[in-house]
């Protein structure tokens, strides 16, 4: 394809991954902010963190991006989360322990440490098997070989249709992880700007407030069943916001606020807010019971369920709000393409890469990426392509320049802590003017 008639394409079918990408990535990334933090967003505190989160983010893509070193946005977001996790330990005097959601910080750190490492082996793996089945096939040229020695200029059919298919299951699944990133952070600056409009999803259905309900009564039943054990785990005290032991407090007055309506646009403006905070209370209780020794594995996966229905009517975006970072994503790629392919296409490798190899990396990283995103866990869609060409080259035994790989390498470590830095910094500094 010509540069111009690839990157509409890619950015289109960006676009389609935010679309319909779903919204479990999305509140992955949300859900690494502590609990307090989440429930007092639309205060100033509140307002200084979506501020630092944002601020920082965009600092390190944006230097990252003019420099055309391929950056992870998901580092880049979970070290500005931790950056303010922990500045508000530090201001509040609260333990770094319970600054930050570590349990779910690991499991984010765990699929991008072994994302890039599975992607490069996929690849390398498909085309070592493509070199075995077909190893005097036109794929293992490179497109400047083809046309000096065929005088053609492009691929042969099915390498030339592979390679158009899987660059935009590349770009749609790119789309779906990098996509809902950018979903979860614009939900958390209308919550924190118009809560009484977006701390909960007033277009839920029926059947969702309907669930919603039953699993509070679920959750209250059984933590009146495993009382002892669970005060004994968690008991009461402490100036949290969330406490297990208010279980039957807050389903009570859940219970109470919601009644008999079909929908949550009957609820009061001035008791939103409350209902939220109760939801999210209920589902971290569900989430802590659940790792209470003693309780059956039987109520454990009850649990599950119930912390999926409390946070349905919390957990949500409106369409307008998908389509609007679909159209900033695809647009972005469209604009922002040149510097960052010129390093993936041209940088990794010492040679020109094959029409193979091309199609070796570009399926691999979308099915990766794809499968990460099904399972809602945030990848570094970048440093999977990046590494997946890298494996190409090792397999196809021509050569890499490390230089580049040592500065991409260098870059996916100090994402981290630079943007980690920014955001504790800017958060630090915020409170103290706002106070």
């Amino acid at each position: 394809m010509k540069p111009q008639t690839a990157v509409i394409l890619s950015g289109c079918f960006n676009f389609l991954g935010v679309f319909f990408g779903g919204l479990a990535v999305a509140y992955a990334i949300v859900n690494l902010i502590p609990t307090e933090l989440l429930l007092h967003i639309q205060s100033k505190q509140g307002m200084v963190m979506v501020f630092s989160l944002f601020a920082s983010a965009i600092i390190w893509n944006l230097g990252t991006w003019y420099f055309g070193i391929p950056a992870s946005s998901s580092h880049t977001l979970i070290g500005s989360i931790l950056g303010v996790g922990i500045g508000n330990s530090l201001i509040t005097g609260d333990s770094i322990a319970n600054g930050v959601n570590w349990n779910k910080a690991i499991e984010v750190f765990t699929s991008l440490l072994v994302s890039p490492i599975f992607g490069a082996g996929l690849a390398g793996l498909l085309l070592f098997a493509l070199l075995k089945i077909r190893p005097l096939s036109n794929i293992h040229k490179s497109p400047f070989q083809r046309q000096q020695i065929e005088g053609r200029k492009h691929p042969p059919f099915w390498a030339r249709f592979m390679l158009i298919v899987s660059s935009m299951g590349m770009s749609f699944t790119h789309g779906s992880n990098d996509g809902q990133k950018g979903v979860g952070m614009v939900m958390l600056v209308l919550i924190a700007l118009a809560p009484a409009q977006f701390v909960v999803n007033l277009d839920a259905e029926p059947i969702q407030i309907e669930h919603t309900k039953i699993a509070v009564v679920q959750l209250k039943e059984m933590y009146q069943r495993n009382q002892a054990i669970i005060d004994a785990k968690y008991p009461a005290g402490g100036n949290h916001t969330c406490e297990v032991n208010k279980v039957v407090a807050e389903s009570a007055a859940l219970l109470s606020a919601i009644g008999d309506a079909r929908t949550l646009q009957q609820l009061p403006e001035a008791s939103r807010s409350a209902t939220r905070t109760q939801l999210i209370c209920l589902a971290d209780a569900a989430k802590k019971i659940g790792k209470v020794p003693g309780i059956s594995e039987v109520d454990q996966k009850q649990l599950k369920g119930m912390q999926k229905d409390l946070a349905t009517i919390t957990e949500y975006a409106p369409t307008w709000v998908i389509i609007a970072v679909a159209l900033a994503i695809g647009m972005g790629t469209m604009v922002g393409w040149k510097r960052v392919v010129h390093t993936i296409g041209e940088k990794i490798g010492k040679q020109d890469m094959t029409y193979a190899q091309g199609m070796a990396a570009q399926i691999m990283s979308a099915a990766s990426i794809g499968l990460a995103s099904l399972i809602g866990a945030p990848v570094s869609t970048t440093q999977i392509l990046s590494s997946a060409v890298a494996g190409t080259m090792l397999v196809n035994r021509a050569g890499i320049h490390f230089s580049t790989v040592k500065t991409i390498a260098l870059t996916w470590i100090l994402t981290l802590p630079a943007s980690l830095c920014l955001a504790l910094g800017m958060y630090y500094c915020g409170i103290k003017l706002v106070s």
